[in-house]
């Protein structure tokens, strides 16, 4: 059961070192969060983990009609609630919201889109809300617009605040032969993107609070191209352009040869998605530091024929080209 104290933040707080926290309120207090957290005690021996830079800089806040406070005091910080009882604003659960009355956490992965508990919504992000019912928890996931109205916000919060920031967007996609033309059974056939900050990277946002400030930075390591006719090509670059001099070349960084016709498929075409794997890297004030994968995906349409004979009637005739019935 975690232990239900008031987290305030006075002039007359002690902030105690946490080795000898550790040892002297082991039994009473949740385990220490990843990060620079330090123990904060008031007058009456109800200690907590806290941020080190909020245990220094605390969040000043005041009710309406109050006049602002001096220059250089402290005054309380927000107090953890659920119900009419005080609660630990950080957990092994995650950080205490009094809106929702729950322990928030930002799930990772996110749900797909298609998920119920994103509501229709495209922006924003799927939380994880759990809180203690007699002697169990309940889970539920939430949507949330934004940054949710935590006392203590973790480096993580911050990480995919400035991934949002990014707008990283699908690839940019070419091929040679394009979507609208036709190529050939054996001939190569290149594949490309375009590159720009937000489909290709690097691509560098940062988001703060007072006290703590996180720095992402996220570049695509590779494209994996789906081609269709059950082979995958991973390029570990952008590939390169087509240009008419190549001929009948090879791609020399990123291509493909199909075998077969796509004249027995859906509209006589291979369906192709090119999907980019982005490699993020952050880093927090507070020097913490770590790395996430995402990916971004495109999709076009191949037509591959085959080289046939044209027949030439010598007496004047119609010309004769044979072809895929459909095609």
């Amino acid at each position: 059961m975690l232990r239900q104290s008031v987290t305030v933040l006075v002039a007359a707080l002690a902030v105690i070192p946490a080795g000898l926290a550790g040892a002297a309120w082991a039994g009473s207090m949740p385990p220490k969060p990843a990060g620079d957290y330090v123990v904060v005690c008031d007058s009456y021996h109800n200690c907590n983990w806290v941020l080190r830079s909020v245990a220094d800089h605390p969040e000043t806040t005041r009710k309406p009609g109050d006049k602002p406070a001096k220059s250089g005091t402290r005054t309380p910080q927000r107090v953890c609630i659920d119900g009419g009882a005080a609660r630990a604003c950080t957990s092994n659960l995650g950080n205490w919201s009094n809106s929702q009355q729950c322990y928030l956490g930002r799930l990772d992965p996110q749900p797909p889109k298609s998920d119920p508990s994103w509501q229709g919504h495209t922006d924003g992000a799927i939380w994880n809300c759990v809180r203690e019912q007699g002697i169990r928890f309940v889970t539920r996931w939430i949507w949330l617009p934004g940054r949710p109205d935590t006392v203590v916000v973790d480096p993580m919060t911050l990480v995919y605040e400035s991934i949002a920031e990014m707008h990283l967007a699908p690839p940019q996609i070419k091929t040679a032969p394009g979507a609208g033309q036709i190529g050939l059974v054996n001939m190569p056939v290149w594949m490309w993107v375009i590159k720009s900050e937000n489909t290709w990277g690097p691509i560098v946002r940062s988001a703060s609070v007072p006290g703590l400030s996180v720095t992402a930075t996220a570049q695509v390591k590779a494209i994996n191209w789906s081609m269709g006719d059950g082979n995958t090509v991973r390029c570990e670059g952008p590939g390169t352009p087509y240009s008419k001099a190549m001929g009948a070349k090879a791609s020399p960084t990123c291509g493909h040869r199909y075998v077969k016709t796509s004249h027995k498929l859906p509209h006589c075409k291979y369906p192709v998605t090119a999907v980019a794997q982005w490699d993020i890297t952050w880093q927090s004030t507070l020097g913490d530091n770590g790395h996430i994968s995402m990916t971004q995906q495109a999709t076009t349409q191949l037509r591959i024929g085959e080289a046939v004979p044209v027949i030439v009637d010598p007496h004047g005739g119609d010309v004769t080209v044979p072809g895929a019935a459909g095609c």
